[in-house]
């Protein structure tokens, strides 16, 4: 039988000997590892136990801070443990065929694929993008690779990604970023998802200036230099306003833009200098080069030298102004056309200019045609003139023509338009001044062309928001005066659309333009010029996520807020002097007196004295209703002598009518035999003359 001796190795007992003696000393240390133990720690004497009312010192660790703390069987791990003593492997691999296996002890495995986000994918690419760019300085290859890149729907993120690592960089890559912006614009990223990305970085604002100290002024320089370099409309930042929280720091930032930037004197000039700029160069020092280049190369004739200078430039996303001014030139000097045609071919052909870039050229020069008209008369036939050369040439691809107007035709207007134009802007002035409706409609009938009425309504609310609240007051009520009396519901939903179609362009002039658009489709429908439903008819005839879109949903929720229709017909603080609820009270006082025995000629002279002869509709409407009412017909007389005294008109006589019909469902809940008494009433009106013929048919639908 082994002896006791027999149990360990003489190696193993020499190294228990001389981890005891160690314990030993570091016990006696008063500064020793052990110190942080209780004094509940009772050292256990030689060749003894240690008492059993302590805890068990092998069981029990102190932390550093100082909590007791149970670590695992034989002293290995624990928070604040050394390990065990003699542990030469802690990491033992697991045996699956060791009786006491547990299959809970096994690490876990990840079952297949993990689900990737396609935004944070998205982000990451563009971090690396952003990155290159600020290393190369190469717009071009950054389009290029933001186009390869797709998922276009998460550019404005692009935009926040770009701003934010600028913001943490030097004035350099501050510059770099804005002129990366700037070419992106309209050929990589859309003009909407340019607002959306700056929306966003105004709404991260507070965390960007956690990190940043001076987070707020530098996006407000973004902000600023965005809006004048032309990417952001100024209507953007009230906005933006409206639409964050008024103390967020994207707030400070819009007023930071507003206040030390843009309305700062010669501010273009101080905001595009304001990083030194990575190029060395602004837009308008750009825009002389070309114009200085393009003078050089009429004067030489070198299509060669002129293509290496142009080259030079560096800036294939600014190319569209080379094709502009080229071609201005080429109108103002008629000599020097074949040569700058020559040159627009040469730098088509060589890729020099993309096809992109020169239809971008033309759609550009084809927007300001009106105004260059008036530096060069023939401007727009000079321009339909080179624009099939270009296109028979092949430098100019065809589908400018699709694009920029209707059957193929250039977006040129005729002569007759222009004319038309001319001649209304007189009328509308001459409105402004006398409030003489009847002899606005007069001078409308007298042009003799209904197919541009959209044209005028266009013009007449572009006027009036240009003007004082008077203005706009009174171009809402003619358009009641023309709704009754020579424009359809057509003609006011197409003028609206025009209207919204070139509301970016709008807003370029008109800082409030979006908001005050959106009142004038909500009063128009408070004033039942058009119903809600051309609201919908109107956005759908519009490009998605358009600016003219918005103003749309807008008007929309106008309309549906509590109370709108007083404070929408107000909206103008009143600045003719009357509002329509005021009108409609005073109808339904007189024809009251006028039902309660009143004479005919009083409540005609009643009627007169009212000075509305646009919204005697309403007069006719109410006039039924009460004759409904009250089953009294003698109302009847009293529309016969104003139809006989032509106080009343046969436009406006159908109106009213037709106010009834649209609104018999919701007349029957109230008056059972609405639709009996109104066939009638129509009978009696067809009989007297008072409705025009193309009422017949609708009536007849409207009654049964």
């Amino acid at each position: 039988m082994a002896s006791k001796e027999g149990f360990l190795t003489t190696e193993q007992r020499e190294t228990l000997k001389i981890a005891s003696q160690n314990v030993e000393i570091l016990s006696s240390s008063p500064k020793s590892p052990t110190s942080f133990l209780s004094e509940h720690h009772v050292k256990a004497p030689a060749g003894g136990k240690a008492p059993t009312a302590g805890i068990a010192v092998r069981h029990v660790r102190r932390s550093h801070s100082g909590k007791f703390v149970r670590v695992k069987k034989e002293g290995g791990g624990g928070k604040g443990t050394w390990g065990k003593l003699l542990d030469a492997d802690s990491e033992s691999p697991i045996d699956r065929n060791d009786p006491n296996y547990d299959s809970g002890e096994e690490p876990y495995q990840l079952v297949g694929s993990t689900i990737t986000d396609p935004l944070d994918e998205y982000k990451k690419a563009v971090v690396s993008i952003i990155e290159e760019y600020f290393s190369t300085g190469d717009v071009a290859l950054a389009a290029s690779d933001l186009k390869e890149l797709g998922s276009s729907e998460y550019h404005s993120y692009f935009i926040k990604r770009l701003v934010s690592i600028a913001l943490d960089r030097h004035d350099k890559e501050k510059e770099m970023a804005s002129v990366l912006l700037s070419s992106l614009y309209a050929d990589v990223i859309s003009p909407i998802q340019i607002r959306d990305g700056f929306f966003i970085l105004l709404e991260s604002a507070d965390d960007l200036a956690v990190d940043i100290l001076d987070a707020v002024d530098i996006l407000a320089l973004f902000l600023a230099r965005a809006v004048v370099d032309d990417i952001l409309p100024p209507a953007f930042l009230t906005r933006a306003k409206k639409a964050l929280p008024e103390s967020s720091k994207g707030v400070q930032v819009i007023q930071t833009a507003e206040k030390s930037y843009l309305s700062a004197p010669h501010h273009a000039e101080l905001v595009e200098r304001r990083w030194g700029g990575s190029t060395h160069i602004t837009v308008e020092e750009m825009k002389k080069k070309i114009a200085g280049l393009l003078r050089e190369y009429v004067e030489s004739g070198d299509t060669f030298e002129a293509c290496r200078c142009i080259r030079e430039l560096g800036v294939s996303f600014f190319h569209h102004e080379v094709v502009k001014r080229a071609l201005i030139l080429a109108m103002e000097i008629r000599t020097s056309e074949p040569l700058i045609m020559k040159l627009l071919k040469e730098a088509a052909e060589e890729g020099l200019i993309s096809s992109s870039q020169m239809v971008k050229g033309f759609s550009r020069l084809a927007e300001t045609l009106d105004d260059l008209a008036l530096d060069i008369p023939s401007a727009s036939t000079l321009f339909d003139s080179l624009v099939p050369k270009a296109i028979s040439e092949g430098w100019l691809d065809a589908s400018f023509l699709k694009s920029s107007g209707e059957d193929g035709g250039i977006r040129v207007e005729d002569e007759k338009v222009k004319r038309y134009k001319k001649e209304i802007v007189a009328i509308i002035h001459e409105y402004f001044l006398s409030d003489d409706i009847p002899e606005l409609i007069r001078s409308l009938e007298d042009l003799g062309v209904p197919q541009y009425n959209p044209l005028f309504l266009k013009k007449l609310i572009t006027l009036a928001m240009d003007r004082k609240n008077r203005e706009k007051e009174m171009a809402s009520v003619l358009l009641s005066a023309l709704h009754i009396e020579i424009f359809s519901t057509e003609d006011i939903v197409n003028g609206f659309v025009l209207l919204l179609e070139s509301a970016e362009d709008t807003e370029l002039d008109i800082l409030d333009a979006s908001n005050e658009l959106a009142l004038f489709l909500a009063r128009a429908v408070i004033d039942d010029v058009l119903a809600p439903l051309n609201l919908e008819e109107i956005g759908s005839k519009l490009p998605p996520n358009c600016s003219g879109s918005e103003t749309v949903r807008m008007a929309q929720s106008l309309i549906s807020a509590r109370h709108a229709g007083e404070r929408i017909l107000r909206c103008w603080g009143g600045g003719t002097g009357w509002a329509v609820e005021d009108a409609k009270d005073k109808i339904a006082k007189l024809l009251e007196e006028y039902e309660s025995g009143g004479v005919v000629s009083e409540a005609c002279q009643c009627i007169r004295d009212l000075g509305m002869p646009f919204f005697n509709h309403e007069v006719v409407k109410k006039a039924l209703v009460m004759a409904m009412e009250k089953k009294n017909d003698r109302m009847l007389h009293l529309l016969q002598e104003c139809f006989n005294e032509g106080l009343i008109t046969i436009n406006q006589m159908t109106k009213g009518f037709t106010r009834i019909k649209d609104g018999l469902d919701d007349l029957a809940l109230d008056i059972p035999n609405a639709r009996e008494k109104f066939s009638f009433y129509v009978e009696h009106a067809q009989e007297k003359g008072w409705l025009l013929p193309s009422f017949g048919s609708s009536a007849a639908d409207g009654s049964h």
